[in-house]
């Protein structure tokens, strides 16, 4: 009975173990999405760009992401002060929300 406890406690600390590191990759992951994003290409990119240039009146198209956890299209702007905008389209590349990059507090809602 005791040699029976014993290989269920292992068991147990086993998965415990094995589930805390799946989770700290996916967590890891999470984290550094740069290595994941797939860049606006092609005639999608033309447009987006265009777009995005558009909606901030000024600036230079600095880094593209398909797929955005915020929407479809993500364009990268670096205006003329520096500053960087994001500015979020949709599928038919309609600004759907721009807002200053992440080092930013502000946000501009379309």
């Amino acid at each position: 009975m005791k040699r029976r406890t014993t290989i269920i406690t292992v068991a147990a600390g086993a998965a415990l173990v094995a589930a805390a590191a799946v989770g700290t990759a996916v967590a890891a992951g999470a984290l550094d999405d740069d290595e994941d994003q797939q860049p606006i290409t092609g005639d999608a990119l033309t447009k987006a760009s265009a777009a995005a240039l558009a909606y901030t009146g000024q600036g230079k198209v600095t880094e593209t992401e398909v797929g955005d956890e915020d929407s479809y299209y993500e364009v990268e702007v670096t205006l003329d002060n520096g500053k960087q905008v994001d500015v979020q389209l949709d599928k038919s590349f309609h600004v759907v929300k721009g807002m200053p990059d992440s080092e930013s507090e502000s946000e501009t809602d379309d």
